[in-house]
């Protein structure tokens, strides 16, 4: 499939702010080296990495709107935190608006902020790419990258945690499926040591 990037470049250079947009930039470049290091299509990766917050600087109306005439499935804990609005907005939005029929960049831009159980390699390459990009400069931003690039069903619960961690502290919900992320990875990680 041919990914037109710079015809959705200059769609998000004039629908975001030069902030979001060099954010969109920087996540669709370390999706395409995360794709890289997993042996996922590089192409596929910085084209969902670019279009992962394509909604975020919408109105709340307008993001609720789109969630609603989704028709995906929604939690209640998304369906009332407005942060998490963007992605599943997003996701539908790429695929009426732009076209975009791939199941897999549907997902992951769809899954980006709360990460759920069972992710494909590109959800979990956006998942990351969000998280690490060059951006990026909380606290332990480092620690996370080395995480990134070593193994990626580690950085997956490291990713995990560190969501978890930032959603209590605001004394806000987790999501059902960031749950199950999250003991889906710590699943895997048990089992791969009792081996």
């Amino acid at each position: 499939m041919f990914y037109n990037t710079d015809e959705k470049k200059k769609y998000l250079k004039e629908n975001l702010s030069p902030k979001r947009y060099q954010h969109s930039l920087n996540v669709a470049a370390e999706c395409r080296k995360l794709a890289e290091k997993y042996g996922e299509d590089t192409d596929k990766a910085y084209f969902a990495g670019l279009l992962h917050d394509v909604c975020k600087e919408l109105s709340g109306e307008e993001q609720k709107r789109l969630v609603l005439e989704s028709g995906f499935a929604v939690c209640r804990e998304e369906l009332e935190t407005r942060s998490l609005w963007h992605a599943v907005a997003g996701a539908y939005f790429v695929k009426t608006a732009f076209g975009v029929e791939d199941i897999d960049i549907i997902n992951s831009i769809r899954f980006h902020t709360v990460g759920r159980a069972g992710m494909t390699r590109l959800e979990e390459i956006v998942y990351l790419g969000d998280l690490v990009s060059a951006d990026r400069t909380y606290k332990d931003v480092e620690k996370m990258r080395k995480f990134v690039y070593s193994d990626v069903n580690e950085a997956m619960l490291e990713a995990f945690r560190f969501s978890i961690k930032n959603v209590v502290k605001k004394n806000a919900m987790l999501p059902v499926c960031t749950v199950e992320g999250y003991n889906f990875y710590a699943r895997l990680l048990n089992g791969e040591k009792k081996k």
